[in-house]
């Protein structure tokens, strides 16, 4: 393990008014005094934007066009008979253009970067898909991209480091740290300190300073708002739960984001890894506290000096310390029940779904459907449950074979 000291920034007063970026207790801006230019114009250029109706018609209109919007529901039978499960379906953010539901927020950041006269764009992946899905949008609306990632996330996700490059962007490999997803948002963000004047930083998940949280969860509500609609047209009512694996959060918070206000059960799946002790998983609201990472308050895997832990999870794209304010802040009103799963749970979820449906899940996704094949002689027969498939899996098969983890295929 390699604990890492958190710089703990005093939050800005200049930024922050009332309850602003605020989920409960949660969320904020804590900054070094480079950030707070950047963020402060980014503030201004959100609300306007996020407002303006011709703005978000051109929006969701390049969604549809481009990325490939709406993803259908897919109900899994076989799926269901093999477990003994209820009446389940897929939502299928895996059939959009580029593999995962990051395509959503890519776009939406880069229309909006555009609007501010930003040309070059900065990210940071993990799984690639962000990655992938941001040197995408970036290549049709002609815009420059570097992509920041972990050395360790590139060896395990090489498709995806490949299709970045394809796609014009620069990849930098980032070898400090435990050359993961944290250490690629601490370099983006170095970059960004020193580069804003032209430069806007793409953040992938709903975390991160105020107003990222709350503009990925903008970007990535469509999948919620297709889902309450799609279910009424397949099954005349709202779903009786939905369940999506949580990483830092914006696939999850996405498809939950039209349901906050009704009776319907959300649950949320960390990385539960290979065991229960800190550096063995990714299960923030299993052991984590509140603490400071990357300009947010939030949950936290951090020790009793608040020293930040490194995580493990087979799944790259949930490998990370933190979580998503709004999560911490649904964690902590019981809204939304988390838990997480193991590793050889996700591996056998991951083999099921391919062998029963033809459908080959993220081992990210594979997390909500380990969750349902353990508790699912537990959930009543008639109920209607919805998974988010936030990703395809192909980027992880190389993963899978180099570890020896399909061995038992014919």
């Amino acid at each position: 393990m390699h604990p890492e000291n958190t710089t703990v920034y005093r939050e800005s007063e200049r930024v922050m008014t009332n309850n602003n970026g605020r989920f409960g207790k949660y969320g904020g801006m804590y900054v070094p005094e480079l950030l707070v230019a950047p963020i402060k114009a980014l503030i201004a250029a959100y609300n306007d934007l996020s407002s303006d109706k011709v703005f978000m018609d051109s929006f969701n209109h390049t969604l549809e066009v481009y990325a490939g919007r709406p993803t259908p529901l897919t109900p899994i039978k076989r799926f269901s008979q093999a477990i003994g499960g209820p009446n389940i379906f897929l939502k299928r953010e895996d059939l959009l253009h580029t593999g995962a539901h990051k395509i959503n927020n890519a776009l939406g950041q880069c229309l909006l970067a555009q609007k501010m006269g930003k040309r070059r764009i900065i990210a940071e992946t993990g799984a690639g898909q962000h990655g992938v899905a941001t040197a995408a949008a970036c290549a049709y609306l002609g815009l420059d991209c570097v992509v920041y990632m972990g050395s360790i996330d590139a060896e395990r996700q090489s498709p995806n480091v490949a299709r970045m490059k394809l796609l014009g962007a620069k990849v930098i490999y980032v070898e400090k740290g435990s050359k993961t997803l944290k250490d690629a948002v601490n370099e983006a963000l170095r970059d960004w300190a020193s580069s804003y004047d032209d430069t806007h930083y793409c953040l992938g998940s709903a975390l991160g300073p105020h107003p990222f949280p709350a503009m990925v969860e903008l970007f990535q509500s469509v999948i919620g708002k297709e889902v309450k609609q799609q279910s009424q047209s397949l099954i005349s009512k709202n779903p009786d739960m939905i369940i999506a694996c949580v990483g830092g959060g914006s696939n999850a918070i996405g498809i939950f984001s039209s349901f906050l206000d009704d009776d319907v059960e959300l649950i949320g799946v960390e990385a539960g890894g290979t065991g229960d002790k800190l550096g063995q998983h990714a299960a923030r609201f299993q052991c984590g506290k509140p603490g400071i990472l990357h300009g947010c308050f939030s949950y936290l895997l951090q020790d009793e000096h608040g020293q930040v832990f490194d995580t493990h999870s087979i799944s790259a794209g949930l490998d990370y310390p933190s979580v998503g304010p709004h999560h911490a802040e649904l964690h902590d009103s019981k809204r939304v029940f988390y838990t997480s799963v193991t590793d050889d749970e996700v591996i056998n979820a991951f083999k099921l779904l391919s062998r029963t449906e033809g459908i080959i899940p993220a081992l990210e996704s594979s997390h909500a459907l380990a969750y349902i094949i353990k508790t699912a002689d537990k959930i009543d027969p008639m109920k209607n449950v919805i998974i988010n498939l936030s990703g395809r899996g192909d980027k992880d098969l190389p993963q899978f074979f180099s570890e020896n983890l399909l061995d038992d295929l014919a």
